[in-house]
């Protein structure tokens, strides 16, 4: 990946940027862990298609393992073939009707392919009001928002934080669901806890980074990002930012944008 992308696309802010500033005048973890026993997931496009090769082969010889279904769709997800991964999780749940992992995991993909509605069912499937899991309403709290259902959506981040209280990904989208209802304080000051907790990953930081950049400090936000990556790939992730955030001031277009809660794996 570019280095001037890296930060933005991580969080599939590359293009996001495109309704960025107006409401600022200065100026998307996961449900994997309820899904299934899957390896860690890769980290480099190499790690991913070898994943991708490995997971579908054991697919094919039996689309009725809940885990291969769960993995592969997951690798294909990562390599870009969203409709590919919806396709496989659907026929894995046609064969494993009552399996809560499996839904979870249809949830994510369909959310992943913008057919928000459709995760939202899935989700809503995949666990219950007795036995509820902390990453799927952490997730449908994220498709919510995707939706511009903020109000909605923080009310389920609101109920995972009663199962796990100060669980840094769910306070990063509820930091992310303040700043796409251009509330960069609140955005802000929820993000720095979320960074505080133990446990927080370099994502969570780099949404920080990102929203301390929307406000117009680029400085900080380079400090921040920087934590993380290597010097020159935050200078240049800041520097895109501070373009992207220039040109669209000069479009006066409406904003501010920010990545989208991050739904999970």
């Amino acid at each position: 990946m570019a280095p001037a992308t890296r930060l933005l696309a991580s969080a599939a802010v590359a293009a996001v940027l495109a309704l960025a500033v107006a409401g600022c005048k200065t100026t998307s973890d996961d449900i994997t862990g309820s899904l299934a026993a899957v390896p860690a997931s890769p980290r480099s496009d190499a790690d991913w298609r070898r994943s991708l090769d490995a997971w579908g082969a054991r697919y094919r010889e039996n689309p009725a393992d809940a885990a291969a279904a769960i993995a592969y769709a997951r690798a294909l997800r990562a390599t870009g073939q969203r409709a590919q991964a919806v396709a496989v999780l659907e026929q894995a749940n046609m064969r494993n009707p009552h399996d809560m992992k499996l839904l979870g995991a249809f949830g994510l993909a369909l959310a992943d392919a913008g057919q928000y509605q459709q995760a939202l069912d899935a989700l809503s499937r995949a666990h219950t009001p007795d036995e509820p899991d902390w990453h799927i309403l952490n997730a449908q709290g994220a498709v919510l928002d995707q939706m511009g259902r903020h109000n909605e959506a923080q009310r389920y981040y609101s109920a995972a934080l009663k199962i796990v209280p100060n669980e840094p990904s769910v306070l990063s989208n509820i930091g992310l669901s303040y700043a796409l209802m251009k509330d960069l304080k609140d955005a802000e000051s929820t993000l720095r806890f979320a960074v505080a907790q133990p446990g927080a990953e370099p994502k969570v930081r780099q949404n920080l980074a990102l929203v301390v950049g929307l406000q117009g400090r680029f400085a900080e936000a380079e400090r921040i990002a920087a934590a993380d990556l290597p010097p020159d790939e935050a200078a240049a992730n800041v520097e895109y930012l501070r373009q992207m955030i220039a040109q669209q001031k000069a479009k006066k277009l409406g904003g501010p944008y920010v990545p989208p809660p991050d739904a999970g794996n």
